[in-house]
């Protein structure tokens, strides 16, 4: 009986149909969105990357995958040293009371990646329709490149700010624009 190695028991855990790192780059390549990758040790943390990714220039991320009493599921990609307020991104989507991490399955369901992966690279998937909102932080959008996971967390992949809010669109979402550390005072604009 032959065991499963590391890569093939993650793809095992993944919904059905759940884009590949070759899926996301041909996307990418067919919109017209440079891009350019380091592959590195897996990261689980934007603490376990810190080190590592100062040697990148641009922004990182930290990617979070909420959810309201209403089971309403949110997508809220900030800049790595942004303190997100929580309370307040709840209130600005009108969430139905306080915003909650989702638990690793529903995330893996929704997303198509393990925990640790989370990016919004992972938009890319079908079942990602499920997400209600998407939200960018303004602090992210200001750097240039700005870097994800590409559905794996052993490399990071990096493109235009531009890009990214293209990238979302593309995937069919209208992307909100907040500063995620004050989302309820940011005009929106």
């Amino acid at each position: 009986m032959a065991v499963a190695n590391d890569s093939e028991k993650v793809a095992q855990s993944l919904p059905a149909g759940a884009a590949t790192r070759k899926d996301l780059f041909d996307f990418l390549d067919n919109l017209g969105i440079a891009h350019r990758t380091v592959e590195h040790p897996p990261i689980f943390t934007v603490e376990e990357g810190r080190e590592l990714k100062q040697q990148w220039p641009g922004g990182h991320s930290k990617n979070l995958f909420v959810k309201d009493k209403r089971g309403s599921l949110f997508l809220a990609v900030a800049l790595s040293d942004t303190r997100v307020d929580l309370v307040g991104l709840g209130k600005r989507l009108g969430a139905k009371g306080r915003l909650s991490f989702g638990k690793p399955d529903l995330m893996t369901e929704t997303l198509g990646v393990i925990p640790g992966a989370v990016t919004p690279f992972t938009l890319i998937n079908e079942s990602a329709k499920a997400l209600a909102r998407v939200v960018l932080d303004r602090a992210l959008l200001a750097a240039d490149p700005v870097w994800f996971h590409p559905l794996e967390n052993n490399a990071s992949t990096a493109i235009s700010a531009e890009n990214l809010v293209n990238f979302v669109k593309a995937c069919g979402f209208e992307p909100e624009i907040l500063d995620l550390a004050n989302p309820q005072t940011d005009s929106g604009v």
